[in-house]
């Protein structure tokens, strides 16, 4: 009987050492396991604070979108106003234009005159060299009475 109660020592020695060594393990695992989810809830508690802020950050860029479109429609209001003016000074444009044709041919008549006038007194310029010519050979003649005579040269 000895022998079975050193053998039942032995067994429940063995199974203390198992036992122990399982629950130093777990403890082990388990601290493992709890760091992690300390981790995990810090993880969780910056994704919060960053979807915090995510949610603050749409909420100027939608107040932004809406003050650029109050914005933008002032200015294509603006635009409107622009084009409409600019327009009406295109059509100003094209009336100066037209009355500038109308002033280029009445020009055009006036030169075409001109040219006319030009032309009959370069006539009468014509006319009065040869006039002047005859004169100067006439006074020629006089102040020269020897050329009036043929023979006395």
């Amino acid at each position: 009987m000895n022998k079975s109660k050193i053998l039942l020592v032995v067994i429940g020695g063995v199974a203390a050492y198992v036992m122990g060594s399982f629950m130093i393990n777990m403890g082990r695992d388990m601290t493992k396991m709890t760091d992690s989810v300390g981790r995990m809830t810090q993880d969780v508690h910056n994704m919060s604070l960053n979807m915090n802020a995510m949610a603050s950050d749409m909420l100027l860029m939608a107040k932004s979108m809406v003050e650029g479109q109050k914005t933008m429609g002032g200015d294509f209001a603006q635009v409107a106003s622009d084009m409409h003016v600019m327009t009406g000074s295109m059509k100003s444009m094209s009336g100066d234009m037209h009355n500038l044709g109308s002033y280029v041919k009445t020009m055009n008549a006036n030169i075409a005159i001109m040219n006319q006038s030009m032309a009959r007194m370069s006539g009468d310029m014509s006319t009065m060299n040869q006039s002047m010519g005859a004169m100067r050979y006439d006074i020629n003649k006089f102040t020269k009475p020897e050329n009036l005579i043929p023979f006395m040269r």
